[in-house]
């Protein structure tokens, strides 16, 4: 590490001010309280996908040095709306961040360390004193080094506390929602679906445009794990592009934070990753075979016949998969973080976040310079322009023309009647732009959470049109809106049957905590002896299960008083209605907790949906009790 800053006094490290605003504690932190510690200090902005990438090594430095090190995030504000604390409390839930964070007022802290670039480290030896400062990504083995060769030094010194340093994390007081900030949308007015990326749920849901939910791809459990929609795992999904071969439907899914991108295919209830290795790009990252390939945080997809087009923010590029041949590429930007009209490999661009088209122009979000980009899509052209907005740091809310329009961090688009809609995220506000004139109008919005003829939006991160109606991923109100194109009238989308995801062990120490959708059913009496288990679940008319896809019911008992003769059944043991023995002791009482997940099929069309169900059975053993618990519902 590079000491990057001296004072005279051994490098001493600035005290942190007082009266600031603190996150995941419950009072203020001081260096001179965290005397025999190792600090390591993060200087973040939260919309910097720099400052995303470093969060894992973060993750691991924090496990591995759990008694020793003490990470404290800085948060130090690039965008106005970056500076608000319940902002930056929210983007500290959607990024699972576990350690305090201080809210760095006018980037004072900042100023005191002289830091120049987020995200930057310094580290700070348990006597207070700057060990060195290092910038950028990439950096864990030093980091990893450097806190390993201190914790030695100051531990034979008898200098180093190892006590852990107790928090109060904010995830740990803040119950989840059934959505939970949901990051794109995707409607379909030809099928009928609705596609939410249930982004912090680890999920994608399938639905109809009404919010029927269909099908749940995901079990929630973070990771990268191809196979059916109940077992698949995914890490912050985000756009996703529909195509359409005869009956049968593929939905592709940017699945940002495993770097890789998936497709669903909605026939037979699985997810395949189809690019990326899961591991992270290097800058200068130029792509290839399917999962060979290498990317660095697909945000947004768009489908054009066989190619899929990548808003890749990670390296600040466009990438282009060719769907037959699997290879994956850079098609338009230099990988230089900057706004650069010109052609399509000298230009620049800075976090693409949100792709619309017209067939023959790329219209793209792009995000950290707060403008609107247009690039020649093959075929017709050769160029990237700007259509409205600023420069890396031109920014905030101003309507207009071209170069005088200034936006916020817009990270959604959609293309409705020649006209693009524009998700102005950090200000809360859907704007339209005239593609031909660079003209931009506040269409709706303002921060807050209203529906009705004056909505308010919290960070919409993704649009979509179908059937009049504009479907927005409202992401920091954990839902999705319905706007009606004609009057502006805006609805909250209510999901119908929407399951909690499956429990999964937890990643993290602390996560908050998870809607319950489980259906509870009244108290069954049960007599001594054997008995059984009913699950007599009604499919829709004309259906059946698909037997050429995963099914699994897992069953346990909470209490005492019985005992089932199975825990989990799989695939074609799973039918319809399924009886499971259960052995019911002489007293007690209890609950028997069924979870589901059943694929079944249209007998006349073929279409095939998947269903995730948990029941929750109370049961007391008395001897004028009966000899079933019978689960009867109806699927849908």
């Amino acid at each position: 590490m590079s000491a990057a800053m001296a004072d005279g006094d051994e490098l001493r490290a600035p005290e942190f001010p007082a009266n600031f605003q603190w996150l995941n504690t419950d009072k203020p932190l001081a260096l001179r309280a965290l005397k025999g510690k190792i600090v390591l200090l993060d200087f973040w902005t939260y919309g910097c996908i720099n400052c995303m990438h470093i969060l894992p090594d973060l993750h691991k430095l924090e496990r591995k040095y759990p008694k020793e090190l003490v990470v404290i995030g800085v948060h130090s504000a690039k965008f106005e709306n970056e500076r608000d604390t319940e902002n930056i409390r929210n983007a500290m839930l959607r990024y699972n961040i576990e350690h305090p964070v201080l809210v760095d007022q006018g980037m004072r802290v900042w100023d005191d360390y002289t830091i120049r670039a987020w995200p930057t480290f310094v580290l700070i030896d348990p006597a207070g004193r700057i060990v060195g400062a290092t910038s950028g990504e990439g950096n864990y083995e030093v980091l990893d080094e450097t806190i390993a060769k201190v914790a030695k030094q100051f531990r034979a010194k008898g200098l180093l506390d190892e006590t852990p340093l107790k928090l109060a994390l904010d995830a740990a007081k803040t119950p989840q929602t059934a959505l939970w900030y949901p990051g794109k949308v995707l409607a379909d007015e030809t099928s009928g679906n609705l596609f939410i990326a249930d982004s912090n749920h680890n999920r994608v849901i399938v639905a109809d445009l009404n919010g029927k939910v269909m099908a749940v791809a995901g079990s929630g459990e973070r990771g990268l794990k191809d196979g059916a929609f109940s077992e698949a795992q995914f890490s912050n999904p985000q756009g996703m592009a529909l195509r359409r071969d005869g009956d049968n439907l593929t939905l592709f899914v940017a699945d940002t934070n495993n770097h890789a991108i998936r497709a669903l295919d909605l026939m037979k209830a699985t997810v395949t990753t189809i690019a990326g290795s899961g591991a992270q790009a290097e800058w200068g990252g130029k792509g290839g075979i399917g999962t060979k390939a290498v990317l660095s945080s697909p945000w947004d997809l768009l489908l054009r016949g066989d190619e899929l087009f990548i808003a890749m923010a990670g390296p600040h590029q466009i990438w282009r998969m060719d769907l037959k041949t699997k290879q994956v590429a850079p098609y338009a930007g230099s990988g230089r973080e900057a706004r650069q009209d010109g052609t399509l490999r000298d230009s620049g661009f800075a976090q693409p976040s949100g792709l619309a088209s017209d067939g023959k122009t790329l219209f793209v979000a792009d995000s950290e310079i707060s403008a609107i980009r247009a690039v020649d899509l093959p075929g017709s052209g050769n160029a990237v322009r700007t259509l409205a907005g600023g420069d890396l740091f031109d920014f905030g809310d101003r309507d207009g023309q071209g170069d005088t329009v200034r936006l916020q961090h817009p990270l959604g688009l959609a293309l409705q009647g020649g006209v693009l809609y524009v998700a102005d995220t950090y200000n809360s506000k859907i704007k339209t732009l005239d593609p031909n004139s660079g003209t931009v109008k506040t269409w709706l919005g303002g921060k807050g959470d209203a529906d009705g003829a004056i909505p308010k939006f919290y960070e919409p991160g993704g649009l979509s049109f179908a059937g009049g109606k504009l479907f927005v991923a409202d992401t920091n109100n954990h839902k999705i809106r319905v706007i009606d194109v004609a009057t502006k009238a805006t609805t909250t989308l209510d999901l119908e049957n929407l399951p909690a995801p499956l429990p999964a062990e937890p990643d993290h120490p602390v996560r908050p905590q998870k809607a319950d959708n489980t259906i509870v059913l009244p108290v069954t009496k049960l007599a001594p002896g054997k008995g059984e288990l009913v699950l007599d679940l009604q499919l829709p008319a004309q259906h059946h299960l698909n037997i050429e896809a995963p099914q699994r019911v897992q069953m346990r008992v909470e209490g005492a008083g019985a005992k089932l003769g199975k825990a989990e059944l799989r695939d074609k043991a799973v039918t319809l209605p399924l009886r499971v023995p259960l052995e019911v002791a002489g007293t007690g009482e209890g609950a028997v907790i069924v979870s589901l997940g059943l694929s079944y099929c249209s007998d006349a069309r073929g279409v095939c949906k998947v269903r995730a169900l948990r029941f929750k059975a109370p049961f007391a053993v008395e001897a004028d009790g009966g000899k079933e618990i019978v689960v009867r519902r109806s699927v849908e």
